[in-house]
């Protein structure tokens, strides 16, 4: 029997442990054979398997058991029986445990087959009801949520991030208000290059709260590189989630959004009195320097309490008197000084949420709602007008990363996750 403990902002211990808990796929090496004619060749040729295997490793390490190096031998062949589908397992000799080879043409648990499932999930990145899948590709409806949440359980960082030494030096996060079954909660966001690295669940706007959302992302970071801690993280101004991420990395430094900031200016004044004022403040964040920023910052203070009023000088006074924490971005080289990535990233969660009118269920299924969106988002290809434009571009992963496993994103996805995206 196991023992429940309600946290305070609404979850239990199972449910926020869960992700801790290895799934069967934790044991699965996810590999892109060419077709299932060449898979069918190396399961009934264990010579050929077996330089397919090397030939595997030397290319993509990651997608291995860090003792694959020192080798292993056959150690059963069983089949599934849904695809009607033998599969390898293989033993590592340095270790004794036991992995299973699986191609990326069948889904995890063999649900189905990859190709078969692929363009239903695609729609899937607008939010396309499950229902309406259901009625023009066949199938259930609940067939296509499960095999779309199933995309929410791999490790979000690790299979985004193959190389630890890729790990960012500057994130930028912030919250995204949704809705569990009507009530108010928080989407935790940690994004960088393009991609989201982490998305947890808040049910309050508090640091604890906070803390537990964004600790997905520490938790996931830590098993790639033990020591990582960021140099910066850009945030808003919120206490709680600055104080957040002071308690899960203590040597970070905050800095503060200079959008927020404006927005709040530009929000408080009209007419030709805003365009003066926001030509003031902008100029001042196009200073060159620390010292060129302060000094002209407080000739804007300066000129605030002198020709203006009311709450957009009350406002402009603000920006002034955070200018420290606007500044520590001119000490940290190649760091954000606003949220606009993660803005423009949660944009697409909040279509895709919109669209399924918010999370529904426990707040397991709405965690793996929330990370099923963030990397369908990180291995989607980009449209024919992008790649037409920059041809070495393809997916946000393949920014990341510099390479792709597969030219299909749903394949290009599951090998990625290979072990379940950790490092074993």
């Amino acid at each position: 029997m196991i023992a429940l403990r309600r946290y305070p902002f609404g979850f239990t211990t199972t449910q926020l442990e869960r992700p801790n808990t290895p799934s069967v796929n934790t044991h699965h090496i996810c590999l892109p054979f060419d077709s299932e004619t060449h898979y069918a060749a190396c399961l009934n040729d264990t010579a050929q398997f077996r330089l397919f295997l090397q030939a595997q490793f030397a290319a993509h390490p990651e997608l291995f058991p860090l003792a694959f190096a020192r080798g292993f031998q056959w150690h059963s062949r069983y089949r599934l029986k849904k695809q009607q589908l033998d599969l390898r397992r293989i033993k590592l000799t340095a270790t004794k445990q036991v992995f299973a080879i699986r191609p990326s043409f069948i889904l995890p648990y063999a649900i189905a087959k990859t190709d078969d499932i692929e363009k239903a999930l695609y729609l899937r990145q607008w939010g396309v009801p499950f229902e309406a899948l259901e009625y023009v590709f066949g199938r259930s409806a609940s067939f296509y949520q499960r095999a779309w949440l199933q995309l929410g359980r791999p490790s979000l960082l690790g299979t985004t991030v193959k190389d630890p030494a890729r790990l960012p030096a500057h994130l930028v996060a912030d919250e995204k208000v949704t809705w569990l079954d009507g009530q108010e909660v928080y989407a935790t966001t940690t994004v960088a290059g393009g991609c989201f690295l982490g998305v947890g669940l808040a049910r309050e706007l508090t640091a604890e709260s906070l803390g537990s959302g964004y600790g997905e992302f520490k938790q996931e970071a830590r098993q790639l590189k033990a020591d990582y801690s960021p140099q910066t993280v850009c945030t808003d101004g919120l206490r709680a989630t600055r104080l957040a991420w002071q308690q899960l990395f203590p040597r970070v430094c905050l800095v503060l959004c200079f959008l927020h900031g404006v927005m709040k200016i530009a929000e408080r004044c009209r007419g030709e009195l805003r365009r003066e004022v926001l030509d003031r403040v902008w100029d001042c964040y196009e200073a060159a320097s620390r010292g060129e920023f302060s000094q002209r910052l407080r000739r804007l203070s300066e000129w605030a309490v002198a020709k203006l009023e009311g709450a957009v000088r009350q406002m402009t006074l603000k920006m002034y008197e955070q200018g420290r924490n606007y500044a520590a971005a001119y000490e940290q080289v190649g760091c954000a000084r606003t949220t606009n990535a993660v803005d423009r990233l949660m944009n697409q969660q909040d279509r895709v949420l919109y669209a399924m009118r918010y999370l529904h269920g426990d707040g397991e299924k709405a965690r793996l709602s929330l990370r099923a969106m963030a990397l369908q988002w990180n291995f989607h290809l980009y449209g024919r007008r992008l790649r037409s434009a920059e041809p070495e571009r393809r997916s946000p992963f393949a920014d990341v990363n510099g390479y792709e496993y597969h030219e299909n994103w749903l394949h290009n996805l599951w090998i990625a996750a290979s072990l379940g995206g950790h490092r074993l």
